[in-house]
């Protein structure tokens, strides 16, 4: 069978991608703004990678939704691997910005007012990414400006996205799972955690218990108590080489969420540093918007704090035989 040559235009449709830039300051009538090409070539540059970064969700979801997920096949590394890609492709994101501070305020003001209300709010392709990760609607900052401004076909793409299992909520389904902490093990160190605590962090008992004993479940939490104890097992002993590729992607999630919060830092600098306390085209509060989404959209932040629930490596309990044999390559 001959297959068709490919040329290289037409594999990358580039007649479309190279003429997809209209500015609104260059039609007829019009001064023409020089900045304004940048500014959409670089928001068009961040779909594209949205649409990457959603692609790299997708299939660790497709993957984790499977009713078991086998520990020891390829699967893990796939997850762990596409994940480590989202979180390369996130800091390229935030490097990006470097390139839009090279417009300065007075280049910006020569078209901004020409793209009300278009706002990079929104962006239905990021808002989805949050929701595959596992922000949830009740969550979010602003939530009666979270759609305000999207046309209704973007809602809806929205809304499925919500509707359907996050990334977060099979993380806590696999941690669920795991196997090798006993009720002994468990209550052996929790003895060693209290006893570890200096007199101003006794406090940190009661959180303990919180965090981890079945009976307190706390629904505003997304990580169950047992999912806790398993992600703070991996945490303590991934040294084995049985948690490796577990303590890989805990570690790898919250690298994502580092990322995004970078982005959102260098965002909010450059919002005020563009408009100062303006409003956004779109209508929002401007920087003050995002700040404040900034601080409440960590979506991986009870991963964080279970950093809290750490002991030096001289004081943990020895694990039993049996269970460092499962834990190793024997």
């Amino acid at each position: 069978m001959n297959n068709k040559a490919v040329y290289y235009s037409d594999y990358l449709q580039l007649e479309k991608i190279i003429d997809a830039q209209q500015p609104e300051s260059f039609k007829e009538g019009k001064v023409p703004a020089h900045d304004e090409m940048l500014f959409i070539i670089i928001h068009q540059a961040y779909e594209l990678w949205f649409k990457q970064v959603l692609f790299e969700v997708n299939s660790v979801i497709d993957i984790m939704s499977k009713p078991t997920v086998n520990d020891n096949s390829t699967e893990m590394q796939t997850v762990v691997h596409r994940l480590k890609r989202v979180v390369t492709i996130l800091k390229v994101l935030v490097q990006q910005i470097d390139i839009m501070e090279t417009m300065t305020p007075m280049d910006f003001l020569d078209f901004r007012d020409m793209l009300r209300p278009a706002s990079g709010f929104q962006s239905y392709q990021f808002k989805v990414l949050e929701a595959k990760l596992g922000l949830k609607f009740e969550h979010r900052h602003g939530q009666n400006y979270y759609t305000s401004q999207l046309e209704e076909k973007d809602i809806a793409i929205i809304k499925d996205a919500e509707s359907g299992k996050s990334v977060i909520e099979l993380i806590n389904t696999w941690l669920e799972r795991m196997p090798f902490i006993t009720e002994d093990l468990w209550d052996n160190y929790k003895q060693v955690y209290v006893n570890s605590l200096a007199e101003a962090e006794k406090n940190n008992a009661e959180s303990f218990a919180a965090i981890f004993d079945d009976g307190t479940q706390n629904l505003e939490r997304k990580f169950t108590p047992k999912a806790c104890r398993s992600a703070l097992f991996i945490m303590l002993y991934h040294g084995y080489p049985m948690l490796e590729f577990p303590f890989q992607l805990l570690d790898t999630l919250l690298e994502i969420d580092t990322q995004l919060g970078n982005w959102r830092y260098r965002h909010i600098n450059m919002v005020q540093r563009m408009i100062g306390s303006r409003i956004g085209t779109g209508g929002s509060s401007g920087a003050g918007y995002l700040k404040a989404a900034m601080d409440k959209h960590y979506i991986f932040k009870e991963l964080t704090q279970l950093n809290s629930f750490l002991v030096d490596r001289k004081k943990l309990p020895v694990l039993p035989k049996n269970l460092t044999q499962k834990l190793g390559y024997l």
